[in-house]
């Protein structure tokens, strides 16, 4: 197949997505990042570089990212287990300490590195930076896992005011001083809805809510909170999507117009969702 384009190709393209430019030129994005498509390094590359690219045209984005295989990658180095129970990592005060270590340290700096190579602005900070995640603890059987309390939305509008992309790691932190780790996707919900966000991007190993989830064409394109209901009633969101969903709900209910779950393993899925007719994955709304 020839994928070469001439350069009246190229024009059209860019004439098309014209409207999609101006309807989110000076608009709040923001990108929960991780999984595959952090793992993969072409991907990686092919995200920062959409992040960048919207940047340029105006948008307002805000990335939100994990690192579980980073955080797991190091603590097996280490010597110590990986624990999970109900998909959430127990984190002892070794653990938290390796965590906050992996993503204000590694990981974000990474990210904030990349983007910038790619021509952006962006400056890095952790849910404990200016207390932007307040928390407290979620489960003492997990330990130093946070349930957010409070979202101190102002050191990411500074820096979007200020011309920067915000890279945030979920990290939290309560009045007594501890450090906790924070669910990227509530993270990522809690930041949109204070940021009155026109889009949050959740980027997944999988397409979207599928009616089969063995069959990636069952996938289901909108869905409305009503609707959603319904699909957990009928068995349709289960497992791991179920705490994805939930996650989109809390972000829709707190004030972000729309939510999309998609594939972060397809390449330029954030451009083809924001910037073209088709769209990229599920499509989560209030009504």
């Amino acid at each position: 197949m020839n994928l070469s384009f001439s350069n009246a190709q190229r024009a059209e393209v860019l004439t098309q997505a014209l409207p999609y430019i101006k309807r989110y030129t000076g608009k709040i994005v923001v990108v929960k990042y991780g999984g595959n498509a952090m793992i993969n390094e072409q991907l990686k590359q092919q995200v920062m570089e959409d992040i960048v690219l919207l940047w340029l045209i105006g948008v307002k984005v805000v990335l939100v990212h994990g690192g579980g295989p980073e955080i797991n990658d190091i603590m097996s180095r280490l010597g110590k287990k990986a624990e999970f129970v109900d998909g959430l990592r127990v984190t002892d005060k070794e653990t938290v300490d390796i965590v906050q270590m992996v993503l204000a340290g590694k990981v974000n700096k990474t990210l904030v590195n990349l983007l910038e190579m790619k021509g952006g602005k962006a400056m890095g900070i952790s849910g404990m930076d200016g207390r932007l995640i307040e928390s407290t603890m979620k489960d003492e059987r997990l330990g130093y896992v946070g349930k957010i309390t409070k979202i101190n939305i102002k050191p990411v509008e500074d820096l979007l005011e200020r011309g920067y992309i915000p890279v945030v790691s979920t990290l939290g932190c309560d009045r007594e001083g501890n450090a906790y780790n924070i669910n990227g996707d509530t993270a990522a919900a809690y930041i949109a809805g204070a940021l009155n966000a026109k889009r949050l991007i959740m980027m997944t190993d999988i397409a979207g809510i599928l009616r089969d989830k063995d069959d990636p064409s069952t996938l289901i394109p909108h869905v409305t909170l009503e609707e959603a209901k319904k699909l957990y009633d009928e068995g349709v969101i289960s497992g791991g999507m179920i705490p994805k969903v939930d996650c989109c709900i809390e972000a829709i209910q707190k004030g972000v117009q729309k939510v999309i779950i998609m594939d972060g393993r397809v390449p330029h899925s954030i451009l083809m969702e924001l910037l073209t007719d088709e769209g990229a994955g599920t499509m989560v709304t209030g009504g």
